[in-house]
């Protein structure tokens, strides 16, 4: 026998109206449902609710900044798009920097500047070949300057091009983007810490010691290395130089490549195409700006330890660097034939101190000018 409860719902479900749609009235707007606001304190909530984000937002700048961060401006597609437009503006005639991180960090413009009487255009990028970059400046009928091309055995003639989409960007950057880049150059990056990659949240959450899933392997993805000003100088962190423990891991993260097996014989088939095809679009470009008068200069960075070691090893000079210069028929310069150029601090063995930098780019600017500027009428 059912009960009073359930015999009381049926019939209230069966007396209830149907709940009508939008299809049930053509034309006739569903109405707006209504909900009251609670009468609270809503000022006062908003009030707490912002000095507690002020409170968050202090605590993580000032933990940063005990850590040794300072404000650093983001080296972004954004950054590197102003600075290659500054040649389309008024840079036809200036010295340009294309390479990969070395030159970005051991070539600094002010020293530059101060040596030569005009400040570069730095459009060296991290981890990436500079030939998209050569290549982009052979085509610009309108450059005159002058190009200084980083080498960096393992990055330029393996044909790395992490970052080559920056070219792209700069070709399609919109209003937004560029208006974006503006408020944050102007409003975030040189006031706040902790405004940098390797400080985001999720990445800070990658990087803790958690146990190991089967399969999964410790985070050995690149750490912060240095700072960069609005022009693109980059400069050694000072943590980098000074801690002993945080160069070491930098190290360990470079050391991951140096022990890889011989490769096989369709892998070294492979690695020697794909070197002939890096020399032979270096030649192509370097045509190109040759014709047009614009010197081309080639500088082999210095490397240390290690990693100078696995360059000799997988990369030597004899068939890298020496085909190089013979293919494209353009000046080089090579560390290792200058005393001057070598027997500076590189504390991960890849990229030197900021102090070292300045000595270095002095004393590379003393060699370019004598022999590769005024003793062929060019004014670098």
């Amino acid at each position: 026998m059912p009960s009073s409860i359930s015999s009381s719902s049926a019939a209230e479900c069966s007396e209830a109206p149907a709940r009508l749609t939008a299809a049930d009235r053509p034309g006739v707007a569903q109405p707006v449902p209504e909900r009251p606001v609670p009468a609270l304190p809503w000022g006062a909530m908003f009030l707490v609710a912002a000095l507690l984000a002020l409170v968050f937002l202090g605590g993580w700048e000032w933990y940063w900044r005990d850590y040794g961060v300072v404000p650093s401006y983001r080296d972004d597609s954004g950054l590197w798009a102003i600075q290659r437009r500054r040649i389309d503006a008024t840079g036809q005639n200036s010295t340009v920097i294309v390479a990969s991180s070395r030159a970005f960090f051991d070539i600094q413009l002010p020293v530059w500047q101060r040596l030569s009487g005009h400040l570069p255009i730095q459009l060296a990028i991290v981890g990436t070949s500079p030939l998209f970059a050569l290549e982009d400046l052979a085509d610009d009928q309108s450059f005159r300057g002058r190009i200084l091309v980083g080498v960096a055995p393992d990055i330029f003639f393996s044909g790395y091009e992490y970052r080559k989409g920056w070219l792209k960007y700069l070709r399609q950057q919109s209003p937004s983007d560029r208006v974006g880049k503006w408020l944050s150059m102007h409003l975030v990056e040189p006031y706040f810490a902790f405004y940098d990659d390797d400080f985001a949240l999720f990445t800070l959450l990658k990087r803790q010691s958690w146990p190991l899933r089967p399969g999964r392997t410790e985070s050995t993805a690149v750490r912060k290395l240095s700072n960069t000003d609005a022009d693109r100088n980059n400069r050694m962190w000072s943590r980098l130089e000074n801690d002993m423990a945080y160069s070491a891991l930098i190290r360990r993260i470079w050391a991951q490549d140096f022990n890889d097996p011989p490769p096989t014989p369709a892998e070294a088939a492979d690695n020697q195409r794909t070197l002939d095809t890096q020399i032979a679009r270096a030649g192509a470009a370097v045509a190109k700006l040759r014709a047009r008068g614009v010197p081309v200069l080639f500088l082999r960075e210095p490397s240390a330890g290690e990693y100078l070691a696995y360059e000799r090893r997988e990369f030597p000079r004899a068939t890298t660097w020496d085909v190089l210069l013979a293919k494209t028929g353009a000046p080089g310069l090579h560390f290792e034939d200058y005393p001057e150029l070598q027997g500076f601090n590189m504390p991960e063995w890849s990229h030197m101190t900021g102090a070292d930098a300045d000595r270095f780019t002095a004393a590379l600017y003393a060699i370019i000018d004598r022999e590769f500027g005024r003793a062929q009428g060019v004014h670098w």
